[in-house]
Order: structure tokens, then sequence, then C-alpha cells
């Protein structure tokens, strides 16, 4: 891609600021598309003269900030998990430049001979992460916050992407749900919380695996939410009782390092399955808005699963069966639901 080509004025200004930096000494003529991600952001890889690689961060304002991502990169680097580091920073025009984890991601890696290695270094590393979790160093992950991600699936799913107005009675419903889902996620001991915790955001390193990446929107919050968005993941899929033993095996190293999880396994079995589906009708809304507001087709092809976890652990709570009930409406069909709790 040509720094001074017309229709990328970004990285032509990228590029004029990094001819500023002394070190590293940058070959300003590599820098290429590294990847991008749902947001305005995007990477670029660029060498060095030594022939070290980097990234450039391009994060544009006014709808981007990097100085979430340089606090969160500190706060999560000095717990000793594989983060990026921040080389050098134009905060006011959006550009970081960060040390290259490498290309691999966990997604790209996965499969049925290296999974459990993978995800066992991903548990390792999230429990050193929430077993030096401070208060007060992140946003807090309240109930406005949670709530306002939980509308973003009659707003944007059933509204926009289904095209239905729920009825009052429906609503009502949905309303208990989301209270329900509220009341467990709320009660849950609070830690750091990536927010993004899965295949595309993990690295494969050589050592000090996994890096982690896309951070910056940390906030202090439940214990499960980033053991379910590893394991429930909605890039990929695993059988149920592989999904439970890494559970099981998180909880013990959780219990181990000494972390407030529930003391048993059933009731935090249960708060994970609950902080799923509060994730997983959030990813919902959310996949829909990328594609109708965004023109960001792509996450069509992931809704299927997202759906699938969502009517699963709906179907398997009693308080929970009444978006079974408002699903079946949406895709006229009909589910048997039974109740495990």
């Amino acid at each position: 891609m040509p720094l001074q080509a017309p229709n990328d004025p970004r990285l032509t200004q990228a590029g004029q600021w990094l001819a500023t930096l002394a070190e590293p000494a940058l070959r300003i003529d590599t820098l290429r598309p590294a990847s991008a991600d749902a947001s305005f952001r995007r990477y670029f890889r660029i060498d060095a003269a030594d022939g070290a690689s980097y990234i450039l961060m391009d994060a544009p304002p006014p709808q981007e900030d990097v100085r979430p991502f340089v606090r969160v990169a500190e706060l999560f680097g000095q717990t000793g998990v594989s983060v990026p580091q921040v080389l050098a920073q134009d905060a006011e025009h959006g550009f970081l430049l960060l040390t290259d984890l490498g290309s691999t991601t966990y997604l790209r890696q996965l499969n049925a001979d290296t999974a459990h290695k993978l995800y066992l270094d991903a548990i390792d590393a999230l429990v050193l992460l929430q077993a030096q979790s401070q208060p007060d160093m992140l946003p807090e992950y309240d109930r406005a916050l949670l709530l306002r991600e939980l509308q973003l699936f009659p707003d944007w799913y059933v509204a926009k992407h289904r095209g239905v107005t729920l009825d009052d009675k429906q609503q009502a419903s949905l309303q208990k749900v989301f209270d329900a889902l509220l009341a467990n996620n709320l009660a849950q001991p609070q830690v750091y919380v990536h927010r993004d915790y899965h295949s595309r955001n993990l690295m494969v390193l050589d050592a000090g695996n996994p890096g982690i990446l896309d951070f910056q929107d940390a906030v202090y919050g439940p214990i499960t939410y980033d053991l379910v968005s590893l394991l429930r993941d909605a890039y990929i899929q695993w059988d149920e009782e592989l999904v439970l033993d890494w559970a099981i095996r998180y909880w013990e190293k959780a219990r181990r390092a000494g972390l407030p999880v529930a003391n048993d396994i059933d009731s935090f079995y249960r708060d994970f399955e609950f902080m799923g589906l509060q994730r997983h009708l959030k990813v919902l809304g959310i996949f829909a808005r990328l594609y109708h507001r965004d023109g960001k087709a792509a996450y069509l092809d992931d809704m299927p699963l997202v759906m699938e976890y969502t009517r699963k652990t709906a179907g398997r709570y009693r308080e929970l069966a009444p978006l079974i009930r408002i699903l079946d409406v949406l895709e006229n069909t009909s589910s048997g639901v039974g109740y495990t709790f």
C-alpha cells in the first residue's frame, strides 16, 4: 500500500510521524497492512533496519482514542502477561508504535491436537491477570454498562435485523430475563476483565503464550466474563465436554491462586452460563449493528453459532425460558426446553 496514496491520508500522516522517530530505525517503505478489527482501528506492520518488525496502530480521532490502550497495556504488562509494549505514541493524532507479537492467532492455530495446550496457556494467563486485580484501576462493569450491552439485542438484532417489534408482554418477559442475568452478573466477584478474550485476540508465542491484544476496553467486573469469552468463542466451537473440562481446570487453578470463585463447581458453572448469555445477547446485537450500520457482512456468518450458544443456555434454566419463546417467534420455530436448574 503506497504511503502517498491520495485516498489514504491517514497512512501518509502515519508515515510522516514514524519518520521522526530516532529509535527504532524504521524502514518506512515497508509499512504494510497487518490486520483490522470491528472498530475504526487498523494495524500495520513495519520493518526496522536491523530486521525486527513492529506494529503501527492507526486509531483515528474522534472515533477512537489510544489513551485507554496505553493505560491498560501498562497495567496488564505489570501483571506478567504478554501484551504489546508501547514504544512511541502520538495520542493527539491516534498513532501508536508497538512491539510485534507475530501474526499467528489462536484461531489460526487451534485444532484437535493443539487446543488443549493452547487453552491451558490462555487459562494460566487469565488466572495470572485476575489474581493481581485491584479496584479503582479500571472503569467498573456496572449495571448501567451491562444493561446497555444487553439492549443491543432488542435494538439491533430484534428490531433492525429481524424487523420485529416486541409487544408489551414480550418486552416484559425479556426484561425479566435481563433482570435475572444482571442479578447474577453483578453478584459475581470482581476482577480485571479484558472483555474480548478470545481466539482472534490471542496470539501464539514461542514464550509467554499467549500474546494478548485488543484490551483497550478493559473494565473491572464479573470474574467469569473472560473465561466464557474464551471457551464459548463466537468464532470457533468446542464440544460441551471439552468446555466443561477447561472450565473446571480454570476453577481449580483460580481457587489455588486465591481468586474468589464460587466454592462448588455447579454454582461456578451457573455463573459462567449466565455471564455467557449476557455476552451472547450483546454479540448478536453487535454483529447485527456491524452489518446494518457499518456494512461488515462477514459477521453474519458468525451469528448462527452465537445463537446456538444462546438457545442452549436459555433452555437450561427456568428463569431464562421466556427468551426461548421470544426466539421462537423471531425464527418461527418451536423448541423443546429441558431445565437443568
